[in-house]
């Protein structure tokens, strides 16, 4: 993405320590804002998520996973290893010129190398660093790895999710996508943006401490504050809702579609067209807070209701009365439908379909042009930036400091 509206980020450079996918989600969003975005990795092996397939794109030496191509869009690669005293040298004068670093280590981790916040921030007042950890910078778990599977569980999510006890199939589930490492990148997105404007008044950077375990328990949201104001732990409720009825699937005579009554104006609604506006009037159902009361009747009419016409047929009623509803898409049906097309959030870069960035002013996008990278492929235009001569260079790749 080049200067223009689009970049409101245009001029801040950012250097991305980070590996698998809160770090990398976060650095990708700066990037499409307009960012400069260099992402050192490993020479030889690079980000781990080159390798979490299938599926793959490409062949042979240039095959990558789709993984990695989900969440390391518009940055470039520089493959350095810091585990030698010459690779740290160059990450730190790279971080002496830069706006942000994020990284993504153990507790701990970069001390050992001089690329601790300490150290960088000491010869770069300046720097926002942005550390993402499991756990946070502090407490009885901070030595612990993160990983979002384990957040999920120990964070309470999965024990809002997936089907009650006693029903088939019933017990805690995991989310289908990494929800903890996606919302903790954009977390910490949202406060490196905030330590920047910050610096523009003070002249002074920061040190952001990243918890997935944090973002867990906040991104619980009425979940966490129905367990705080009752005293009670909330139950799966599979695909029902705690606070609102009726809110789930129905099954229509071909296929399920979802129902989401938000409001006793819309149930009035959707009671006329079942063709019993009593249900409205009924002192079981009258109001949300009796219907969650009385749950299992009003969900069986509804459902008997349903039963009897056709997914399709429903949703055109649906739409017409101004009741939210929809069909449960698989992904593919999601990315082709006419609203993703429509706005455009599928495109192509260098032969690569990546989804787009949700993010747009004034009713253009705002993502980067930049496909993800090559592993290294930017190594050596990054070091010339950095002020290293050619003969330089090739002395580090030689002695395997390097790659790319």
């Amino acid at each position: 993405m080049g200067a223009g509206p689009l970049s409101p980020l245009e001029g801040i450079k950012v250097l991305d320590l980070s590996r698998v996918l809160a770090g990398p989600w976060c650095t990708q969003l700066l990037a499409d804002l307009g960012a400069e975005v260099i992402k050192v990795e490993r020479p030889g092996s690079g980000d781990d998520t080159r390798h979490w397939g299938p599926p793959w794109y490409g062949e042979g030496d240039g095959r990558v996973a789709a993984y990695f191509l989900s969440c390391n869009r518009g940055k470039k690669s520089a493959a350095i290893d810091f585990g030698q005293p010459d690779g740290a040298a160059i990450i730190r004068g790279l971080a002496s010129e830069a706006d942000v670093v994020v990284e993504n280590f153990k507790v701990g981790g970069l001390k050992k190398f001089g690329l601790d916040a300490e150290t960088l921030r000491a010869a770069n007042p300046r720097l926002i660093y942005a550390s993402i950890t499991g756990f946070g910078q502090d407490g009885p778990y901070a030595d612990r790895a993160g990983y979002d599977y384990i957040v999920q569980g120990m964070g309470g999510l999965m024990s809002v999710t997936g089907l009650p006890d006693g029903v088939p199939g019933g017990g805690p589930m995991r989310v289908g996508v990494a929800v903890i490492d996606l919302f903790t990148g954009l977390y910490t997105a949202v406060a490196i943006l905030s330590a920047l404007y910050r610096r523009e008044k003070s002249g002074e950077g920061a040190h952001i401490d990243a918890a997935l375990f944090d973002t867990q328990l906040a991104i619980l949201a009425n979940q966490a504050s129905n367990a705080l104001i009752s005293g009670k732990d909330p139950p799966r409720q599979g695909n029902t809702h705690p606070n609102i009825v009726p809110y789930q699937p129905f099954d229509a005579a071909d296929q399920p579609i979802i129902i989401a009554i938000g409001n006793d104006r819309q149930f009035a609604k959707l009671a006329q067209m079942c063709g019993h506006p009593e249900w409205a009037r009924d002192p079981r159902f009258a109001t949300n807070g009796e219907r969650v009361a009385h749950r299992a009747e009003i969900v069986r009419l509804v459902s008997e209701c349903i039963a009897i016409r056709s997914a399709q047929d429903w949703l055109t009623q649906l739409e017409a009365a101004g009741i939210p509803a929809g069909p449960i898409n698989t992904i593919t049906q999601a990315l082709s439908d006419v609203q993703a097309q429509h706005r455009a959030m599928v495109r192509t870069i260098a032969g690569i379909p990546v989804v787009r960035s949700p993010v747009r002013f004034d009713g253009l996008r705002a993502d980067s042009d930049l496909p993800p990278p090559a592993l290294g492929r930017d190594t050596d235009a990054v070091l010339r930036d950095a002020g290293l001569q050619p003969p330089e260079i090739e002395r580090l790749r030689s002695e395997g400091v390097i790659g790319g």
